[in-house]
């Protein structure tokens, strides 16, 4: 029951990108498209799951050497390395999906919702298998907030209907709030 709380309440209550504000980047630059969004989403739920796998016990070997104020430079290291993987096995297995993200999928490097989840674990004194949990769900909520997202992109840009005045980056703020406004409605849920 414990990782069943653990999991709704990062997917719908405290959504990294619509109750946290954390992955906005990847969020509105890669959300244009369903295809780009979907794949992103797997990448940085891939990213978040195997940054949670090495960080956590590397952050038991650096508090027992009495270094865990190095937390943020070395989980950074470690993240950077598992999106360089991802973006080799991207380019080699599945091209398309590669040349579609562009730009954004170094930028998982520096999203600071894979750092956070990986802070956020050691913080929340998660032990291992709720950290895999709770690291999969802050993905799982990416996705969702990015595939949501995607969709109400899709109807409103290059919508007649739209005000001049609020084309183009304006309305697409707009609408991210209305959706994080949205998700504050699963406030009570957990």
């Amino acid at each position: 029951m414990n990782y069943l709380t653990i999991l709704l309440g990062i997917i719908l209550v405290n959504n990294y990108v619509l109750a946290q504000f954390l992955g906005i980047c990847p969020f509105l630059g890669v959300s244009k498209k369903l295809d780009s969004a979907v794949g992103m989403g797997i990448a940085v739920i891939f990213v978040m799951v195997l940054a949670t796998a090495a960080t956590w016990p590397i952050m038991r070997v650096l508090n027992n050497f009495g270094i865990g104020y190095l937390q943020t430079i070395v989980f950074i290291l470690i993240i950077a390395a598992l999106v360089q993987f991802v973006e080799m096995a991207l380019k080699k297995f599945i091209p398309s999906l590669h040349k579609a993200l562009g730009v954004f999928l170094p930028l998982i490097t520096t999203n600071c919702a894979v750092l956070g989840v990986c802070i956020t674990n050691i913080d929340e004194g998660y032990n291992y298998l709720e950290s895999l949990v709770n690291s999969f769900g802050a993905g799982v909520g990416f996705l969702l907030a990015m595939v949501i997202f995607s969709g109400m992109r899709a109807k409103i840009d290059d919508n007649p209907a739209v005000p001049k005045a609020f084309q183009g980056s304006p309305i697409v703020l707009v609408t991210a709030a209305l959706l994080s406004l949205a998700f504050m409605g699963f406030g009570g849920l957990v």
